[in-house]
């Protein structure tokens, strides 16, 4: 665990004591404690699906409308699969740390994230207070789209030849017209992306921000390979505390830096605090 200075440890207390507010913001970094992959690099994502590693196919090219067209039941093996698994997935105990923590000094949050896996809201956190900048896979849209609608994947059960990774079986359809449909996920070249609940989401936060003028930011995992939520998170530097084990510089204006994963980052602010 990483040892915070004397000078750190006291920053962190006085950005809380003047806080009105929490700001969780995350990347794909806040699941890797969880076992969840990240897809840092083409290598990361291949591991994890031998098949698109055999056809060289990277994540831009598999996470994009066209590869629902060109093939489709590839594309929904592997959102299939990913659907399967963040299902499955328990979250860490960062999460259940950072939630007793905005209890316990009965701060008001909300969360930033990029993250389409949805484990924010299975960890208990209030689906109101949370911003998916990138969609949710447990979401489905149109892939045309016929109408500017989406609808719960809770009724989607899928069925992987993890060989190949090929769904198996009939493609999930949209309801209204017949077409294929996709995960409600803003993918690469997206020109079809359905937005509604992103701009309900969106609408949700700004208000959330214009009734709190004190904000802290505690932004886990967030990379600069597509560096939403970083930049989301350097609007309020100084008051941003970045855990990130590999990009844990600070922006101009400062802030703390802790170089660790999710639950150590989160245990050393929760420990300063509570304990």
């Amino acid at each position: 665990m990483q040892q915070l200075s004397s000078i750190e440890i006291e920053r962190i207390k006085s950005l809380f004591s003047k806080a009105d507010c929490l700001i969780i913001s995350a990347g794909a970094g806040m699941g890797v404690d969880s076992g969840l992959p990240d897809f840092r690099g083409n290598q990361g994502m291949w591991r994890a699906y031998p098949e698109l590693g055999k056809q060289r196919i990277d994540f831009t090219e598999i996470a994009n409308p066209a590869a629902f067209k060109c093939q489709p039941h590839l594309a929904w093996g592997f959102y299939g699969h990913r659907l399967a698994l963040y299902r499955q997935t328990m979250p860490h105990q960062g999460f259940n740390l950072l939630k007793q923590l905005a209890e316990t000094l009965k701060l008001p949050y909300f969360v930033f994230t990029s993250n389409v896996d949805g484990q924010f809201q299975k960890a208990g956190f209030n689906p109101n207070q949370i911003y998916e900048c990138h969609g949710s896979i447990h979401h489905l849209q149109c892939s045309e789209p016929c109408q500017l609608t989406t609808w719960s994947a809770n009724e989607l059960t899928p069925e992987i030849n993890h060989q190949n990774c090929q769904w198996l079986g009939q493609l999930p359809l949209c309801p209204h017209c017949g077409t294929l449909s996709r995960p409600n996920i803003l993918m690469f070249n997206d020109y079809a992306w359905v937005s509604q609940r992103h701009t309900q989401q969106a609408r949700r936060l700004e208000n959330f921000l214009e009734a709190h003028n004190h904000p802290i930011v505690i932004e886990i995992g967030a990379g600069t390979a597509i560096p939403t939520v970083r930049y989301f998170s350097e609007r309020f530097a100084p008051q941003l505390i970045r855990i990130n084990p590999r990009e844990a510089i600070l922006p101009s204006k400062g802030g703390v830096s802790i170089a660790e994963n999710a639950v150590i980052g989160i245990q050393n602010i929760y420990q300063i605090l509570i304990e």
